[in-house]
């Protein structure tokens, strides 16, 4: 990989030499004739017989109980002299123990990235020869945004590596950046997620129904393998499973029409990490319309300026994937620019999607520099998706590394605004980028209430999977507020827990409120949830012995019964389709049950080991691999294979949990 960042040493050697200062020529010469002449005084001391004065003897002996002596004499004390005379002339001719004052030299220039990010490291091994004082920065929390009805939120701690690393340093008046350059096991990473416990058992006969809206982000998969891919074991909140999960593409059956936008498939099969269990697969494909009923798009991106978004893998990345969602786009669509913090303000005003170039050169145009301060920048975003307002598809694309300054300060003054702006029909996407300042609980909650989905962009590879492949998932809605709802027939299912999905979870009373907000589903979109059911007899819950939990016997052979409302886009009263769960659905063998059922599980077994969860953990790294090598089928993106190898990156970082 070509790194196209000036070399520091070549711009010291460029640079003029300051004119010598005869006070700080004094200081230093005086400074190495004191040293060199204390340790002079200090040879001249004769060993006294005390043992505790012999010469030292080295530490590495032989078996034969003979040491070898350390020479500390005299000559050890002239070679320091030697060092110290030419690095006293070396420190005078910078200025750098100069009394009065210092030379400071402008830092160069940001040079533009046009090659995928490079790998995190501690840019501190690229300082200049003669380096600015340097102050160890604890990276303390900033605020957190608040809201009652939200789930709690934590500062996450950074990542844990093996070995940890060194304190985060950063130079002072350096003209290196100082975005990422370390981390350590103890200082928090400054990127926020949501805090949340994992689903629970549930007994059938206490609480037979489940709810949930569906959740078609893929965020945490994202960030959880860069962690990875940069040696670092992702902190138990980051990994969230059904994200997981739902990043892949699965061969569902595909929908028959816009009107029944998708049909469930269901499948049973034998739990890999446990035998007395089973996995209830639940899978639905969004319906894809052809190109030519694909409805207009009117795309406004409310773009982050502010001076943190100047690294490669944030303002320099998301110009390049805006630019490869601008060829997914046709002549019926329209683009507007809006940024704010650094440089806030409309950058474009809504332009024809044909008109490429001029497009192209608002984006090229975009710098990232300056303070946070704000503006109007969301309210004009949706003020520009009034104005070019189609009969299609109307969206802002929010792109931030975290901060989101854009002009309304409460948290939950934001999430009303863009709540009654989705109900207007406008929604709102959020991208993610970079790492440091990523605020993945906000992400969340502002596309959740913007009917849009949030992803994390951590390299060029996944700005083309979410803004090329999946454009129609990511821009075109074909169903809303998409709820699931199963009930456990408790004769057959003694047992159950969702896995994941923790932050989707709905009571059981808002599956017919068609006022409660759930997830939308994309054109072509594939979402996966998997329980884990226990069958009547195996359970690890005891009876009760002063009542009865048992079951009625089960007038039908019914294990469980699958209701999916969902609204068609535009429509405020919702549809309902049902399903029972039979028998006829149970296979003896997981690999019978099909390859897109033994991926799923890999995944979610992966999911469970790396959150320490209390089901599932015992599954060794081999078993999760040799699981999904197993399921890799055509993989024609190679994103099976990529996770394949992240199973083999979990396990080189917790050798012990094999």
């Amino acid at each position: 990989m070509t790194d196209h960042r000036p070399d520091p040493f070549d711009q010291l050697r460029n640079a003029p030499a300051p004119r010598p200062r005869d006070a700080a020529k004094a200081a230093a010469l005086a400074a190495a004739r004191a040293a060199f002449e204390a340790e002079t005084e200090k040879s001249k001391i004769p060993a006294k017989g005390n043992p505790a004065a012999r010469r030292l003897m080295s530490i590495f002996a032989s078996f034969k109980r003979i040491s070898i002596m350390d020479m500390r004499v005299p000559i050890g004390t002239a070679a320091i002299a030697l060092l110290v005379l030419p690095l006293g002339w070396q420190l005078y001719s910078s200025t750098a123990l100069s009394p009065t004052e210092s030379v400071s030299r402008p830092a160069p220039a940001p040079q533009p990235v046009e090659e995928a990010e490079p790998a995190p490291v501690d840019t501190r091994s690229e300082a200049p020869a003669v380096a600015p004082p340097v102050t160890t920065m604890p990276v303390a929390p900033e605020p957190m945004l608040e809201s009652e009805a939200a789930p709690s939120m934590m500062r996450m701690p950074s990542a844990v590596p093996r070995p940890p690393a060194a304190p985060i340093t950063l130079a002072q008046d350096s003209a290196m950046s100082p975005a990422y350059v370390g981390t350590s096991a103890t200082e928090p990473s400054g990127d926020e997620f949501t805090s949340f416990d994992e689903q629970r058992l549930k007994i059938a006969a206490e609480e037979p129904v489940s709810t949930f809206s569906l959740d078609v982000d893929t965020a945490s998969y994202s960030y959880v393998r860069r962690q990875l891919e940069d040696g670092f074991v992702p902190e138990p909140d980051t990994v969230r499973i059904e994200e997981l999960i739902n990043y892949f593409p699965y061969d569902y059956p595909a929908a028959p029409s816009a009107d029944m936008p998708f049909k469930p498939t269901i499948k049973i099969f034998p739990t890999p990490w446990n035998d007395k269990t089973e996995i209830m697969a639940i899978g639905i494909r969004g319906y894809a319309p052809p190109a030519e009923a694909i409805p207009p798009s009117n795309l406004v991106f409310l773009i982050d300026t502010s001076g943190s978004m100047d690294e490669p893998d944030k303002l320099p990345l998301l110009k390049r994937s805006f630019a490869l969602l601008l060829d997914q786009l046709s002549d019926k669509d329209t683009v507007s620019i809006v940024t704010y913090a650094g440089s806030a303000g409309v950058a474009l005003e809504p332009t024809s999607a044909s008109d490429k170039a001029k497009i192209l050169s608002a984006l090229d145009e975009l710098g990232a520099g300056g303070s946070t301060a704000g503006a109007e920048g969301i309210e004009l975003a949706y003020r520009l998706a009034e104005q070019g307002k189609v009969d299609g598809t109307n969206r802002v694309i929010l792109a931030t590394d975290g901060d989101f300054n854009v002009g309304i300060d409460d948290p939950k003054a934001l999430e009303q605004f863009i709540t009654k702006k989705r109900q207007s029909g406008i929604s709102l996407s959020v991208l993610g980028f970079g790492r440091g300042n990523l605020d993945d609980a906000t992400m969340q909650a502002l596309a959740q209430n913007g009917n849009g989905n949030a992803s994390y962009i951590s390299n060029f590879a996944e700005a083309k999977k979410v803004l090329v492949e999946e454009v129609g998932g990511t821009l075109h809605t074909i169903a809303q507020d998409v709820k699931v709802q199963v009930e456990f027939n408790p004769a057959l299912v003694s047992e159950y827990r969702l896995i994941g999905y923790e932050t989707r979870h709905l009571n059981r009373e808002d599956f017919n409120n068609d006022a409660v907000d759930a997830g939308d589903i994309g054109a072509g979109h594939t979402v996966t949830a998997l329980y884990e059911i226990t069958p009547a007899g195996e359970g690890q819950v005891d009876p009760l012995r002063y009542g009865s939990d048992t079951a009625q016997p089960a007038a039908s052979d019914e294990l469980a019964f699958l209701k999916i409302r969902y609204k068609l886009p535009g429509e405020s009263v919702s549809q309902l389709i049902e399903q029972p769960v039979t028998p006829s659905v149970a296979y003896d063998d997981i690999a019978v049950a099909g390859i897109d059922a033994q991926f799923a599980t890999a995944v979610a077994a992966f999911g469970q080991k790396l959150r320490g969860s209390a089901y599932g953990s015992d599954t060794t790294w081999a078993e999760i691999e040799a699981l999904a090598q197993s399921a890799r089928g055509m993989d024609e993106g190679g994103y099976r294979a990529e996770f394949v190898r992240l199973v083999r990156d979990a396990a080189m970082l917790e050798p012990d949990a094999q």
